[in-house]
């Protein structure tokens, strides 16, 4: 705005500090600041004396007109009054520097700095700030498949907060609102998420509660806090959903007397397929593995392995999941669905086959002459 006559105008400034700083503190801070809750903040209140003045005690009041801190300019300062949350910085030849180490949200307003002068009397100066609230949340989470499971987030001036809104945005990018309420009560819950999904109504800590957790409710959800004057606050906690792994073992035992031991797992993500064989010599050769993607999103691992003739019992098969907090064991001798069912079948066939042999024997071959 000044232009070419910018030196003339720092001129007519430094006159202006001056004149005002004859007359009373001179804060040295942006002006109206805003301050996180829970970040650090310093002031610095400078003070242009005259010959012969004398400055008896600097007093720091906070917004609720109670004195914070109070010294004795000396070297060293002697501190009459101190709050623990407020600590001198330095203080010489009229400057006064402060630092409050956790702004609080009783901190917001206006922080006075006064000087109590002899002859002049008191000189202040004053430094207004604005304290806004500030979201949290645990981590990202991850959720059994069919259990349970909260998200919650976490805004710390709950007295400022209108509204709570929680978006879910799929791998894909795809955006929906899951919910939302009011500090009036008004509550709203999305078509594809009702009688499955629940909010707590906690203007400060929002809690969102899935029920029976399923494979496509894997995506990152977005809590906002729609907050007055301080506008949208938010944070994003990401849901990973797993599968359990749910072991089937099998076997058949071949002409040669070898048996050949199947053991597969589906899970998210996949499991580890190992084996107890019970000892050494009892298998011809490592195991072979297979692994295979489900449209689902879960993997199906195979593990192959060719035991010793005669060597079935003992053997377990060991699959290890990072959701687990130990491994599952099953012994191979624990018949599985599918060796049940070719014995079934087997047996049927053997039936049939006696019936057939015995029709033909008395249709054709066994009838008397």
């Amino acid at each position: 705005m000044c232009g070419p006559a910018w030196p003339l105008c720092l001129l007519l400034l430094g006159f202006v500090l001056s004149a005002v700083s004859r007359t009373s503190g001179v804060v040295i801070t942006p002006l109206a600041p805003t301050v996180e809750v829970g970040q650090p903040l310093n002031f610095s209140c400078a003070l242009t004396t005259s010959a012969g003045d004398t400055i008896h005690q600097v007093r720091w009041l906070n917004p609720h007109k109670q004195t914070v801190l109070a010294y004795v300019p000396r070297l060293p300062a002697h501190i009459s009054v101190q709050d623990p949350n407020v600590q001198l910085q330095s203080s010489h030849r009229g400057i006064s520097d402060i630092t409050i180490k956790t702004v609080r949200p009783e901190d917001e307003g206006c922080f006075h700095c006064i000087f109590d002068i002899y002859p002049k009397g008191q000189q202040e100066g004053k430094a207004c700030i604005t304290v806004t609230g500030k979201v949290d949340h645990k981590g990202n989470k991850t959720a059994i498949a069919g259990k349970p499971t909260t998200l919650s987030c976490l805004y710390t001036l709950p007295e400022k907060v209108h509204q709570v809104l929680w978006r879910k945005t799929t791998e894909r990018g795809e955006r929906t609102t899951v919910g939302s309420y009011s500090k009036y009560g008004h509550q709203s819950i999305g078509d594809t998420f009702l009688n499955r999904v629940t909010l707590n109504k906690d203007m400060g800590d929002s809690q969102l509660t899935i029920q029976e957790v399923k494979m496509e409710d894997e995506a990152c959800y977005t809590c906002e806090f729609h907050t007055y004057p301080d506008g949208t606050r938010s944070a994003v906690v990401c849901l990973s959903v797993y599968v359990l792994p749910k072991p089937d073992v099998s076997y058949v035992t071949l002409p040669t007397g070898v048996i050949e031991a199947n053991c597969s797992a589906q899970s998210k993500p996949s499991a580890q397929i190992t084996w107890d064989v019970g000892g050494d010599n009892r298998t011809l050769g490592p195991p072979v593995f297979s692994s295979h993607n489900q449209s689902d999103g879960t993997t199906t691992v195979t593990s192959t392995v060719l035991l010793r003739a005669g060597a079935l019992s003992d053997v377990q098969c060991i699959v290890h999941h990072s959701a687990l907090d130990k491994p599952l064991s099953v012994p191979l001798t624990n018949v599985s669905p599918a060796t049940v069912v070719l014995l079934v079948v087997s047996s049927v066939v053997a039936v049939l086959l006696l019936c057939l042999c015995g029709c033909l024997c008395k249709c054709f071959v066994c009838t008397d002459d």
